[in-house]
This record gives structure tokens, sequence and C-alpha cells, in this order.
């Protein structure tokens, strides 16, 4: 054996070592103990089902709802990654979670817009072009303070995904000591929940208000809970 392949040889083997090192079942078993934090997590991706769901059966056949997709899966993500103690790389999925939920709000009535992201990779759309396009054409939309909330919540967590503030959402120096810290779990799940709510009422005043007839009645009950009445009325959402 080549000094070559030998150095390869080594080197996958001190990776093997390190992931096999990491007790990956018990960081899902001692996460699935917190009980009131995986029922908050639980619940979050519960009602972005709703949502996806409703979407998938009112606009059938939009080519934007790939993004629905996306976002079910990032809420999907964010649940394991945070069992696995891999904070960093959930606040990853946090963000794509809100990213894609503002392309299918802007995208599903954009379908050239669609095409051209598709077929060119020099066109993107940055989120503040999204954000500008609702201020000015959806109705009501900061009656939420959205704007303020989205750019507030995405600052933050963009910092932990570059690294802006090293050692942030990291509870360890090396790939075996990966698990837990009570102390950051919290904080993550806190995140999480906060990014979910923006999504929540983005749909609402958004595509989700446009498509609110086609809802179901118990779809519509869940996604209104807790939803002040001034705001139902103003957004024209019944539960009916």
């Amino acid at each position: 054996m080549t000094r070559k392949k030998l150095e390869q040889v080594m080197t996958r083997e001190k990776l093997k070592t390190a992931l096999s090192s990491v007790d990956w079942n018990a960081n899902i078993s001692e996460f699935v103990k917190e009980t009131s934090l995986t029922g908050t997590i639980a619940n979050c991706n519960l009602r972005l089902a709703i949502w996806s769901r409703q979407f998938e059966e009112t606009d059938k056949g939009n080519p934007a709802l790939p993004f629905i997709r996306e976002m079910q899966i990032a809420g999907h993500h964010t649940a394991a990654l945070t069992g696995l103690a891999l904070y960093k790389p959930a606040a990853a999925a946090m963000r794509t979670l809100l990213e894609t939920t503002l392309f299918y709000t802007y995208f599903r009535c954009h379908p050239c817009e669609l095409a051209t992201l598709v077929r060119n990779e020099d066109y993107f759309v940055q989120k503040s072009d999204l954000l500008d396009y609702h201020k000015k054409h959806t109705p009501e939309f900061d009656d939420f303070g959205l704007v303020g909330k989205i750019n507030k919540w995405y600052r933050q967590v963009s910092s932990i995904v570059h690294g802006q503030i090293p050692g942030i959402w990291t509870g360890h120096e090396s790939l075996a000591q990966t698990k837990h810290v009570s102390e950051l779990l919290p904080v993550v799940v806190d995140a999480f929940q906060e990014g979910e709510e923006i999504v929540h009422q983005l749909f609402l005043c958004t595509v989700g208000r446009d498509l609110w007839p086609g809802f179901s009645t118990d779809s519509k009950r869940k996604l209104l809970k807790g939803l002040p009445g001034e705001i139902k009325k103003a957004l024209g959402l019944d539960a009916a």
C-alpha cells in the first residue's frame, strides 16, 4: 500500500471513530425526555403540516408548490437535528423554513420569474425584494409588524449559521463530544417556535388569505386558534 493510500485509509478510520464515538441514540433519548420542548417542536410541525396539506389541495398544480414541500422538510430537519444535538445545522434548517415560505408567497403568482429562476442560475430574488413586494401589494401586510419581526429573526439566525459569533449554539469542541447542552436546548427550540410563528402569520396575511375559502373547516379552526378577533376580521378569515 502506498503512503498516500495509507493516509487516506487512516483519515477514513479517524472519521469513522469520531462518528461512532457519538451516542446518537442517547442524544435522541435525552431529547424526547424533554416533553415540553419536544411538544413545542411537534406542535409547530403539525401546524406547518396543516398549511402544507391545505396548499397542496387548494393550489394544486401550481409550479411553486415544491417550495412548500421544502418548507415542511425544513421543519422535520429542525426536529431531527435538534434531537441529535446538532444545534447549528438546525439553525440552517430554520432559515430555510422562512426562506422557502417567502419564495412560495411570491413565486406562486409569478410563474415567469419562477421559470427564470429554474433556468438561469444568475437570477435570484433577495429577501428584501420579497418583503418590498408584500409591503406594496399585500393588503394589511403591516398589521402583524412582520417586516420588523422577519428581519430581526432572520438576522439573528443568520449570524449563527454564518458563524459571525464563534461558539454560538455549539456546545462541543470536537465531533466526538457532540451531546446536548441543557442551557442551549431551550434557546434552540424557542428560536424554532418564533420562526414558525412568523411563517404562520405570513401565510395568514398572504397566500393563506387568498386560498382560505377552499380550506377545510377543521383546518381553519386549528389555524385560527389564538388569533385575536380583530385580526380575523381585518383579514376576513372565517372559521366555517
